[in-house]
């Protein structure tokens, strides 16, 4: 591996800086100096192509100590390249771009962006791929694009048959201690911009997640495409991921759709083994326009959201589970609760969340779900105007997210220590 190393650097163009970086200014070099220990890279500034690589994943940064530097550096990824290798199987087959695989290596600076229509031979597609322990990535800007099929959210699966996606940045096992700091995902595919498997210990800062929302009214109006190919139905109802549809899956107007998925999301596990995930702390963040916003309560950790704000997202704007704690967080409900605390098991969260402006929305009353037991939550508003007079808060209850729970038996709200400073109706079991 060092003579193949060693051969690379001699065929590639590099020079040393005053401040110990070598830079260079090309893919090759990038790749060169990927696997080495100790080393530090800038990268010249400029737009390079990636249409070509290796293997499925197109960068593997598997040295220890290392920090490269990509300020002003964009990358723009041909879609076809996602296909080049067919369907990897695997826990490791997923595509793609950046594997940050080496411990204590900081990537910074990169802007990339997806060019073509293509979609990719699997699902599991991504642009950073945080493995190692103590990583920081930071300064990054990412722009999605080629999933399948591209404008119908969540109706049409999540996973498997003829869903394909693209999603942001994955922080896996067997990283712990790794940091994401200033990452900005702009999210123009099906996916998540940034999620969390098997991973311990993760910051999440300054951090800022954005999607888009599409009305169900402009999907029933099309003359062509995707859903009219499928007469207009799609997964069987009533309830799919924040939109309401019909028994038989039809997709019903005057509902709005997320076109991605969560924004920062919690998974119970991940990789080999299936390593459980571990405490994540997230702050200083935005999300808007997703699915869920932040999403701690799948992850089997207690995790710290502090001074974040979500808003316009169509499932949940915060869903939380045990021990999970907002603090100084807000959130607005124009398209579906603030708060999602839906899980009949999750014990003592503490959630402190200010409501943002929920008027005008659609096709939805709620502010907030709450079951499980020993919760401590404050729910506040700077201005009473700011919550329509028909909203609710509900207690015990399967509405909204929580439709998923009803297979656990009878929802409950038990010890639930609740200080409601708005003006929306609190909704006791007897009451409903």
């Amino acid at each position: 591996m060092k003579l193949l190393i060693a051969l690379l650097l001699t065929s590639v163009s590099f020079s040393t800086l005053a401040d110990d970086f070598v830079e260079i200014d090309s893919l090759e070099a990038l790749r060169a100096y990927a696997p080495r220990d100790h080393t530090k890279v800038r990268m010249k500034p400029g737009v390079y192509r990636v249409d070509d690589a290796p293997d499925h994943h197109f960068f593997r940064f598997t040295g220890h100590d290392s920090h490269f530097d990509l300020t002003g550096v964009t990358f723009e990824i041909d879609n076809r390249l996602f296909n080049k290798f067919g369907d990897v199987p695997g826990k490791n087959g997923f595509y793609c771009v950046i594997d940050l695989i080496g411990d204590r290596i900081t990537f910074e600076g990169l802007t990339t962006k997806n060019i073509g229509a293509e979609s990719s031979a699997q699902s599991r597609n991504k642009i950073f791929n945080v493995v190692g322990s103590e990583v920081t990535l930071k300064n990054i800007d990412i722009t999605t694009s080629g999933s399948r099929p591209w404008g119908y959210g969540s109706l049409y699966g999540i996973f498997g048959n003829t869903v394909r996606k693209m999603n942001g940045i994955r922080v896996g096992t067997p990283a712990k201690d790794s940091k994401l700091i200033n990452c900005r995902v702009h999210m123009r595919a099906m996916g998540h911009a940034i999620f969390v498997q098997g991973a311990e210990n993760t910051l999440i800062e300054d951090c800022h997640v954005d999607g888009l929302l599409r009305p169900t009214n402009e999907i029933l109006a099309e003359e062509s495409g995707y859903a009219f190919e499928k007469n207009f139905k799609a997964r069987p109802g009533p309830y799919v991921e924040g939109v309401n549809v019909g028994l038989d899956g039809t997709i019903l107007p005057d509902e709005m759709l997320a076109l991605s998925e969560d924004g920062i999301r919690m998974y119970g596990s991940g990789g080999e083994g299936d390593v459980k995930t571990g405490n994540t702390t997230i702050r200083n963040c935005t999300v808007t326009r997703m699915r869920r916003g932040i999403c701690t309560g799948l992850g089997p950790g207690a995790d710290t959201v502090i001074n974040c704000e979500v808003t316009d997202c169509v499932a949940a704007a915060y869903n939380v589970g045990s021990g999970d704690v907002l603090s100084t967080c807000r959130a607005n409900a124009r398209y579906a609760e603030a708060l999602s605390c839906p899980y009949y098991g999750s014990k003592n969260a503490i959630i402190d969340l200010e409501i943002l402006d929920s008027r005008n929305g659609l096709a939805n009353t709620v502010l907030a779900t709450i079951n499980g037991n020993g919760h401590t939550i404050t729910i506040t508003t700077t201005n009473p105007d700011f919550i329509p007079a028909e909203f609710t808060i509900e207690k015990a209850t399967n509405k909204g997210y929580a439709f998923y729970q009803k297979k656990q038996g009878k929802p409950t709200a038990t010890n639930v220590k609740l200080t409601n400073k708005t003006p929306a109706k609190i909704e006791e079991p007897e009451n409903q």
